[in-house]
């Protein structure tokens, strides 16, 4: 009798006595967690596409900020009233010198 409380008190039996309760535990319980682990991962997969949708719109926000700050810019150089007019300068066709 000796020998099996050093067995059940060392470290490998109490290992190999939860993994083992770990298992059937798993047999019983896997049929149950399954829904909950597609509805974990449905939600990730919503949430990456929602989180992917946001950057994309904050890249265009960003992009249209930095046009206007160029712009902006310009007319300062060219010491212009608003960025509107070099807006309207940079699209009119350039005349050749003669």
């Amino acid at each position: 009798m000796a020998k099996i409380d050093e067995l059940i008190k060392s470290d490998v039996a109490l290992g190999v006595a939860l993994g083992i309760g770990a298992a059937a535990a798993a047999a019983f319980l896997l049929p149950a967690v399954r829904p909950v682990a597609r509805t974990v991962l449905k939600s990730g997969i919503l949430c990456l596409e929602k989180g992917r949708e946001l950057v994309a719109e904050a890249g265009e926000t960003f992009e249209d900020i930095l046009a206007e700050v160029k712009a902006e810019l310009a007319a300062e150089r060219l010491n212009v009233e608003s960025a509107e007019q070099v807006m309207e300068a940079a699209s009119e066709p350039v005349k050749p010198n003669a």
